[in-house]
């Protein structure tokens, strides 16, 4: 180890390095050539430029997706634990607690192709070829209901693809539109005339609060009853079903919880709430966003009962066609069983 001293060490380098012909070029290396930038240049702008060759469909995406990425982001990009939710969160924006997915928020698709191409899978980022990152980003998509089923991503179906906040996002030009007037204070006369209240404050919580007396809430809350009542048009009707399979159903249900809530308190999730799903006509739910292919077969009178929910079970996909199930099926019929008791069991 050198016993040269250190605060000696550092003029030196701050001397040569001040020299003018030395500051201006160190002498070391040559500029890369336009082909080695290329090699390492992974940029992909929003137009679509500079993607690579290749592609990938939904379908391939959903088997890509589940072996590199659903350990952190769920088998249907609705996140694991702390991880990232990728889909969802559809017109939440302007909530206090918004939920920022890659349909919801990202403007540019763009951004997603790159990302993943670029850092994914974690740990192991730039492993994946490039028909696999098409593959992934189109069930992203997919997940995120801006593409169908049969849809292929690639160099030439890119632009086809709309983000719903594409317009969410605007140049700041503050600098040149706002800076100038903040400098410009007012300590005293700032605005004629008198200063009125014009409104006041009302907090949340009490419905009264603010009301004339001939303004106060008169009407009855809802009984416990009506409280406890499933989302959707339909009352919940009393089903007799077996207590013991219900149990295992509940075992075999765990599958489906990534987007299905049941149970007291049970809201809208990537899928709907079900509770009382039992002979309930299809696409009921109040709040939630269902496909077309579903919302026409509720129309249609498809109603959810051992024989269409064994059916869809099974294989959702080939069930409805165009739904926006991804859920590949339950193969064992004792498992299919077994769910429809536990269903049964959350529709009383």
């Amino acid at each position: 180890m050198s016993k040269f001293p250190k605060f000696l060490m550092a003029t030196a380098v701050a001397t040569l390095t001040a020299a003018p012909a030395i500051a201006e070029k160190l002498g070391l290396g040559r500029a890369a050539t336009d082909g080695e930038v290329a090699a390492w240049n992974l940029d992909v702008f929003p137009d679509g430029s500079n993607l690579p060759e290749g592609s990938g469909d939904v379908l391939t995406g959903e088997t890509v997706f589940s072996e590199n990425c659903a350990s952190c982001h769920g088998e249907f990009a609705e996140g694991v634990d702390n991880w990232p939710k990728l889909a969802g969160g559809d017109g939440s924006l302007a909530d206090e607690d918004p939920l920022k997915t890659v349909g919801s928020y990202w403007p540019y698709l763009s951004t997603t192709f790159d990302y993943v191409r670029r850092s994914m899978p974690f740990g192991s980022a730039q492993t994946l070829s490039d028909d696999d990152v098409y593959a992934i980003v189109a069930y992203i998509l997919y997940s995120n209901y801006l593409v169908d089923e049969d849809f292929t991503l690639s160099k030439d179906t890119f632009l086809e693809v709309e983000m719903p906040n594409a317009d969410g996002f605007i140049v700041d030009d503050r600098a040149e539109t706002e800076y100038g007037s903040f400098t410009n204070r007012c300590m005293s006369d700032c605005k004629p005339g008198p200063v009125e209240i014009t409104r006041n404050v009302v907090f949340k919580g009490d419905p009264n609060a603010g009301a004339d007396a001939d303004e106060v809430q008169t009407t009855a809350p809802a009984t416990t009853d009506e409280a406890a009542a499933p989302a959707g048009d339909e009352a919940p009707k009393a089903v007799a079903f077996d207590a013991d399979l219900a149990e295992k159903g509940e075992k075999v249900f765990k599958k489906c919880k990534a987007c299905h809530k049941v149970g007291e308190g049970a809201q809208n999730g990537v899928g709907p709430v079900l509770n009382g799903v039992w002979e309930r006509t299809a696409g009921a739910v109040d709040g939630f966003k269902y496909s077309k292919p579903m919302m026409a077969a509720g129309e249609g009178g498809l109603v959810w009962d051992t024989e269409s929910l064994s059916g869809y079970l099974a294989n959702p996909r080939n069930y409805l066609k165009g739904n926006k199930m991804t859920f590949a099926g339950l193969k064992k019929e004792a498992d299919i069983e077994a769910v429809l008791e536990f269903l049964k069991s959350h529709s009383q």
